[in-house]
């Protein structure tokens, strides 16, 4: 009985080891990533696939609790994922993203000083930068032709705008803009505080139509929102289709942040993955998702591959007195704090 039992075991495992090494041959090539909606450079993946010979399949989220909660559930089978520079450490603690030292890789070098060791990966262990940029919100100057310099235009805003306003989908980016505004330090655990902040954006909703991080760009050409929560990038591509959209650098200040290329754990392909990384550091490469996103990239020499309209766009370009303040990860109180909040305000 022992020997059957162990003869069946040994059949099993033989069996689930041909079906895992089929499963591997059938994805050979292959490249899957997972990454925000409308945040990757076709031409870029076109480039990438000719010089390596590698397939790459995108599936898309709206936000970083979108991300954490699909690789809470399970790896789906992804290599690449970009997270946020605030929930890195997260992934990382959670062990849902894995080291593949990128220190080591031929063109790290390429990065810029600044970005080659990053509070939320100082060693460089686990991600490559993507894209960084700003957080705040456009306007229709035909719609509103008033000067604005505030969050408070977009928090409590001109009868025009009512019905006509979007914000994003995520709770950690629109609390916050909120915070900033309030001149309140992130992560905020004080019961006070963050009765404020819901108000302010109770006293908000009424003027609210979608809370929404995807088709920004879309809404707000077609006039279907005439003021946005916005990134940088997008918001110098819809300009470039509609003229009268402004992009705000409130005197508040604004929320800066960096989307990370990382390395899912039980990557199907991790070869493939790392060679992503590696082949992102190289300018002409950034400089394609750069020219297709309206992002900054961190790779030195990226810019001379852009066309200058960009490199001199404003929403590229913040001025040189304006707060940026970096997100970062929030202990656990605060997260469900800000979990609170939204709920409430979704209601």
């Amino acid at each position: 009985m022992r020997s059957l039992l162990a003869l069946c075991l040994g059949a099993s495992a033989l069996v689930a080891l041909a079906l895992s090494h089929a499963a591997q041959a059938a994805d050979a090539g292959v490249l899957h990533m997972f990454n925000y909606t409308d945040y990757t450079s076709p031409d870029m993946i076109k480039k990438f696939t000719a010089e390596t010979g590698i397939k790459v399949t995108i599936d898309t989220y709206d936000s970083n609790e979108t991300l954490l909660a699909k690789m809470k559930a399970g790896n789906g089978g992804y290599d690449i994922v970009v997270p946020q520079n605030d929930f890195v450490p997260i992934l990382i603690a959670q062990k849902l993203i894995q080291p593949v030292d990128v220190t080591d890789m031929a063109n790290f070098h390429n990065l810029e000083p600044r970005w080659q060791h990053r509070v939320w990966d100082p060693k460089a262990q686990y991600t490559v930068p993507w894209q960084w940029g700003t957080t705040s919100f456009v306007y229709d100057t035909k719609v509103y032709p008033g000067p604005v310099d505030s969050f408070a235009t977009f928090f409590n805003p001109p009868t025009i705008f009512r019905g006509q306003v979007g914000q994003l989908g995520s709770p950690s980016e629109v609390i916050n803009m909120a915070l900033i505004y309030l001149h309140k330090p992130y992560c905020n655990e004080d019961p006070a505080t963050l009765k404020q902040v819901l108000a302010l954006l109770e006293v908000q909703k009424p003027f609210v139509k979608v809370y929404n991080s995807d088709g920004i760009s879309d809404r707000m050409v077609s006039g279907e929102t005439t003021m946005h929560a916005v990134w940088s990038g997008d918001a110098e591509r819809a300009r470039v289709q509609k003229s009268t959209l402004r992009y705000v650098y409130a005197k508040e200040g604004g929320p800066g942040w960096m989307d990370n290329l990382a390395v899912a754990v039980g990557a199907p392909d991790l070869e493939n993955a790392k060679t992503f990384l590696n082949f992102m550091m190289d300018p002409k490469n950034a400089a394609l998702e750069t020219s297709y996103t309206g992002y900054q990239n961190g790779v030195a020499g990226s810019g001379q591959f852009l066309d200058p309209k960009l490199g001199t766009s404003p929403e590229f370009n913040p001025p040189a007195d304006y707060k940026i303040y970096f997100n970062h990860a929030c202990p656990a109180k605060a997260t469900k704090d800000y979990d609170r909040i939204w709920t409430l305000l979704r209601k």
